[in-house]
């Protein structure tokens, strides 16, 4: 008998649907699924007010972990074959939620020695955030084995837009009746259930060399080139604003609260503005570097660590 434990901190439900479409095709006579929700001790509001919203960035994008809910016994003693952990992305890095339980020690003792698939649920920019949680995974001993990406497909102002709309309002609708619905597919959330057979085939077998390689063939990840550069300069100039707003005290502190304000508008300003002449600067740039967007591109889709 194989035992699976399935970890995952969702606020709208979507990576719940989608963790759940790839975690029911294992279930069997010969495995036995564990289901873990991670809980704060003080839950992140949803939907988000905005003051909420841009607050939380500091803390996300430094990984500072605030408290969350412990683990009963009975799941934190069980050995289990694999651990399956579905993310989002807040800020270009994992969840805050998904930080703060990784480093508690009972996600140190679930993780250690074990084989673990990342599914991660989002709107466009994961690939600096999966190199963060590669790391993480690493200081706890864990051997990641494979990757999952369900991303938005929409272009990135369409989408900023929608999921803006989302995450105010609480409702997956289509914004104005015009924009489409936001946030993953339901198409590609309904497909996901075809890279469960494939995971099932390796835990039944013990071997999991060549789980993301057969995972990729199903197209577990897509790599848009562009986003990887932007995901890297993205990177630098939020740790800039972090240590910066951090630095100006804690949440309630007005100094820190009047620099989100402005890093709010920054924010704004980066998306509509930069973003559009950084594109024109990768078109210019794309042949010269073409060998190295394909490296690239090759590395970003597997589960190695530079």
């Amino acid at each position: 008998m194989k035992s699976v434990l399935v970890i995952h901190y969702s606020q709208s439900g979507q990576l719940t649907e989608i963790v759940n479409n790839i975690t029911n095709p294992l279930k069997n006579k010969n495995t036995d699924i564990t289901y873990l929700t991670i809980k704060m001790k003080e839950p992140f509001p949803f939907p988000w007010k905005k003051k909420e919203f841009y607050g939380a960035f500091p803390d996300t994008f430094k990984q500072i972990p605030q408290e969350v809910e412990s683990i009963p016994n009975a799941i934190l003693n069980k050995n289990y074959d694999l651990i399956i952990l579905g993310y989002s992305i807040w800020y270009l890095t994992p969840s805050l939620p998904t930080t703060s339980f990784l480093n508690t020690e009972q996600a140190k003792q679930l993780f250690n020695n074990k084989p673990v698939i990342t599914v991660i649920g989002c709107r466009n920019m994961w690939i600096m955030a999966q190199e963060k949680m590669k790391k993480k995974l690493k200081s706890l001993n864990a051997n990641l084995v494979g990757n999952i990406v369900l991303a938005d497909r929409h272009i990135n102002h369409i989408s900023v837009i929608t999921i803006a709309q989302w995450m105010f309002s609480g409702k997956k609708e289509r914004f104005l009746g015009v924009f489409p619905k936001p946030g993953v597919s339901q198409k590609d959330i309904n497909e996901s259930v075809k890279f469960g057979p494939i995971i099932s085939n390796h835990l039944q077998k013990n071997d999991f060399h060549d789980l993301q390689k057969d995972l990729l063939k199903e197209n577990a990840v897509k790599i848009k080139p562009f986003l990887i550069t932007v995901d890297k300069r993205a990177n630098v100039i939020f740790s800039k604003w972090a240590n910066f707003i951090h630095s100006k005290g804690d949440k309630n502190a007005p100094k820190r609260q009047f620099w989100v304000k402005i890093f709010n508008y920054y924010l704004l300003f980066v998306i509509w503005f930069i973003a559009p002449i950084v594109f024109i600067l990768f078109l210019l740039t794309y042949l010269p570097l073409y060998s190295k967007i394909k490296r690239d591109k090759v590395y970003y889709a597997s589960v190695a660590l530079k």
